[in-house]
């Protein structure tokens, strides 16, 4: 995935997304025992001023992040769909399968950039920011045949296509030409006689919802998460 996607640059709307991943501490609990909130403590009070504020922020931001937008359990299917959740990384796995041969494997990051738009309304002012994700979907027919690999855009309600690769089984690009850019104005009757082939494997504008509505919540369990890891560090 990394060979087409960038690192998750968070630059946008919250101190979550300035916080999306655990480090190297491992999570061997599951997602509803990461979110219990611990107050802040009197056994706290023999740590020296500035460390006991610190630990008094931490759980007082671990609070407000539980009470304000509780996380819940992450959803492990969508439609024809399994979801594989990542733990501490910064995107999911869905499975599926069309007919009996075709395989559909997506991979999804958490929220990686924004675009700005005006409110609605004629009176209104500023502006909405509207989250991207960026989505990796790969479609296999079998040995014999190259894999498609589409990378695209789900935005909140819908999918825009961007590049089609095709793809030796070993997931090379079989060729360097990498087609075009389905974006452009004059590629736009290419773009949607490739979205109603995805459309066909549910690959469409209600899964989009789905995963901004996936990628809310697991934006709050990794919050929570790396910040219960620093208060624990700093508590040592």
């Amino acid at each position: 995935m990394a060979r087409f996607i960038p690192t998750a640059q968070r630059a946008f709307v919250s101190a979550a997304s300035k916080t999306l991943t655990n480090g190297s501490q491992s999570r061997t609990a599951s997602a509803y025992s990461l979110l219990q909130v611990h107050p802040y403590a009197a056994s706290q009070t023999h740590k020296s001023p500035f460390i006991a504020n610190i630990i008094r922020i931490l759980s007082n931001e671990i609070e407000y992040q539980h009470d304000y937008a509780p996380p819940h359990q992450p959803a492990t299917s969508f439609n024809s769909f399994t979801v594989q959740d990542r733990p501490g990384e910064k995107w999911m796995t869905m499975r599926g399968k069309y007919g009996e041969y075709e395989e559909i494997k997506i991979e999804a990051t958490m929220f990686d950039g924004c675009v700005f738009v005006p409110k609605p309304g004629e009176d209104s002012t500023g502006e909405n920011v509207v989250l991207h994700i960026s989505l990796l979907v790969d479609i296999s027919k079998g040995q014999g045949y190259p894999d498609m690999e589409f990378l695209c855009s789900a935005w909140p309600d819908h999918l825009e296509i961007q590049k089609v690769y095709l793809l030796n089984r070993d997931k090379t690009i079989i060729n360097p030409y990498m087609g075009r850019d389905l974006r452009r104005k004059e590629n736009r009757k290419l773009q949607r006689t490739l979205g109603d082939y995805l459309e066909e494997r549910g690959v469409n504008n209600e899964l989009c919802v789905f995963l901004h509505e996936y990628m809310m919540n697991k934006d709050r369990i990794e919050l929570i998460q790396w910040l219960g890891n620093v208060k624990s560090i700093v508590q040592k």
